[in-house]
């Protein structure tokens, strides 16, 4: 008799646990579909974010710029006009943001040790604190139009709210305008940045609710850090910049 018919049959190719597609890597919950790993995902996440971070900074910039070529057309109506804001509610609104950072920073932190509690608490905390620069920021707005120092046709029209040196100089009020243009047009985006911040705040509070923030993968709440780091950064040059330029010559709120 033959051997050959004694012969083992060939056995048939074996897939296993990894299946047709021959890839035996666990696919992360939070791994996107056209991402090969975490890290490429995060990879993209923080160049995204900078290059936005950039924009926003050549955004602001202008501002910044337009400010400080009329700063020094009209130096003296600038700091006068300066003199009128109210400081104490100004640097009660940095010190807001710079707590601010403080719990975002924490949050993060909470995203990166796995801790649920901590990024809870610090989220919401950042979302308070952003609540009450805004709501600080409308009762400045609301004494400005109270005292007539919102540009316009009543623009410094009543006598009680217009500093000495404007009542002698009245010819530089136009250029006080200008300033009080720029102080509602710099702070004015930058309080819209912070409804926005406030809104992704919320988003990821959800977020962060559901558990989504692992040691491994919390980009999200990692990139919504940036974004507010940033905002907060603007507003530490705003402050100095706009309301600290005339605060030596007295009579301030």
């Amino acid at each position: 008799m033959s051997t050959s018919a004694h012969a083992a049959p060939v056995a048939a190719p074996h897939h296993g646990a990894h299946g047709d597609s021959g890839h035996g890597h666990a696919h992360h919950p939070g791994l996107a579909h056209h991402f090969d790993d975490l890290e490429q995902q995060k990879d993209s996440a923080v160049y995204g974010m900078w290059a936005f971070l950039v924009q926003e900074v050549m955004f602001f910039g202008g501002l910044f710029i337009a400010y400080i070529v009329y700063r020094n057309l009209y130096p003296d109506a600038f700091a006068h006009a300066s003199n009128l804001l109210n400081v104490p509610l100004g640097a009660t609104n940095t010190a807001i943001l710079l707590a601010s950072s403080l719990t975002m920073a924490l949050a993060v932190r909470g995203g990166a040790t796995g801790s649920k509690p901590t990024q809870l608490i610090m989220l919401v905390l950042t979302i308070v604190f952003g609540l009450a620069f805004l709501v600080v920021k409308y009762f400045e707005y609301a004494e400005k139009f109270e005292h007539h120092l919102v540009p316009g046709p009543t623009f410094m029209s009543d006598p009680a709210h217009v500093s000495p040196f404007f009542q002698a100089h009245p010819e530089e009020i136009p250029h006080a305008k200008i300033f009080f243009f720029l102080y509602f047009a710099m702070t004015g985006v930058h309080a819209a940045h912070m409804i926005v911040g406030a809104g992704l705040m919320a988003w990821i509070f959800l977020r962060a609710k559901k558990g989504e923030f692992v040691p491994e993968h919390h980009d999200a709440l990692e990139m919504s850090g940036l974004y507010w780091h940033f905002v907060d950064i603007v507003w530490i040059f705003l402050f100095p910049m706009i309301y600290l330029l005339g605060y030596h010559f007295g009579g301030h709120h």
